[in-house]
């Protein structure tokens, strides 16, 4: 999408084009380096940076670059413990027209930038999503997992949440949101609301990474078996469900 496509775009409606909603969980310390790559945004879109008890103190402890608020609307947001629930309170609460979940963790560049805004665009009513890649901040082959999980993305249509899910405000609303009752893999089931609904996958080529120290803290090979078992008994009765109607 070009600038001028883009501003058209958004004068049309009064709104931003898309709300970049970032919860901020336990343990999580601050935005790395998507605090400056929230820049790549054109002017005039909108963060919501999401709390949850544990993270409060952020607000006054985060350093972010002065240009972020010139440039975005930037706002903070409190919600319950929970990935979900902080997602749903940024959900509810954004003003734009596509509904951006990005991970505290992730890095993005400028082509996955123009590869959101062409699928807005192009795609308009799909679930948006990219390739993954993995820091250099973990343990063990990391390069397997990222492979793996384009390969699930791409082949199976399951992508996972650090993989930047964007959709229409109107599409999200219209699945229900995230499953707040769910032990875990929240961003998992979303993918399974999306597909009963006949909704779209938009896999873009374009490269989110994300920090693998979780693999260092826990052992590679320990948490890559763990992540799968977990994922593959979310997904069984999942699928089931898809394939009888239900």
């Amino acid at each position: 999408m070009t600038s001028t496509g883009y501003a058209a775009q958004q004068a049309s409606s009064g709104a931003p084009l898309v709300s970049v909603i970032v919860p901020l969980g336990p343990g999580e310390t601050g935005l790395g380096r998507l605090a400056a790559d929230l820049l790549l945004l054109p002017p005039g879109n909108e963060i919501l940076l999401v709390c949850c008890p544990a993270t409060m103190a952020l607000r006054s402890q985060l350093s972010l670059p002065p240009s972020l608020s010139q440039r975005q609307r930037l706002r903070w947001l409190d919600a319950p413990t929970g990935r979900a629930s902080q997602l749903n309170a940024g959900a509810r609460a954004a003003c734009g027209q596509h509904l951006w979940f990005v991970h505290a963790d992730s890095g993005l560049t400028p082509w996955v930038i123009d590869q959101l805004l062409a699928s807005i665009r192009d795609h308009s009513d799909s679930l948006h999503f990219f390739r993954l890649a993995f820091y250099s901040d973990g343990s063990g082959p990391m390069a397997i997992n990222a492979s793996g999980a384009n390969w699930r993305s791409g082949w199976l249509g399951v992508p996972f949440g650090d993989q930047g899910f964007c959709l229409s405000a109107a599409l999200f609303q219209r699945i229900g949101g995230y499953d707040e009752q769910a032990a875990y893999g929240e961003d998992h089931l979303l993918v399974w609301q999306v597909r009963r609904a006949g909704i779209a996958l938009n896999f873009c080529p374009a490269v989110i990474s994300t920090s693998a120290r979780k693999y260092r803290n826990n052992g590679w090979g320990a948490l890559t078996l763990r992540y799968q078992w977990m994922w593959l008994k979310q997904a069984l009765p999942q699928a089931w469900a898809l394939l009888v109607g239900r």
